[in-house]
């Protein structure tokens, strides 16, 4: 086949504090930012949601119970 069949998004509210670390993956050419988690064994990026200003990243630090700055890889 030629296309992938789409995960489905999780519903839950919660990730693996213990084994994921919250974080940004911006693009450096065209600004586009990701939020997700980042696996910190494997260092695999789970992407959530797009960040396109500052309510959808405060929606996304909300849904999850994130306090502070997270941080952002280029």
């Amino acid at each position: 086949m030629f296309f992938k069949k789409k995960k489905p998004q999780k519903t839950e509210n919660s990730y693996d504090r213990d084994n994921k670390k919250p974080m940004i993956r911006a693009s450096i050419c065209t600004g586009e930012q990701v939020a997700g988690f980042k696996d910190i064994h494997t260092g695999a990026f789970e992407e959530i949601m797009l960040i396109r200003d500052t309510a959808d990243l405060a929606t996304f630090k909300e849904r999850y119970g994130i306090e502070g700055e997270i941080e952002k890889v280029y």
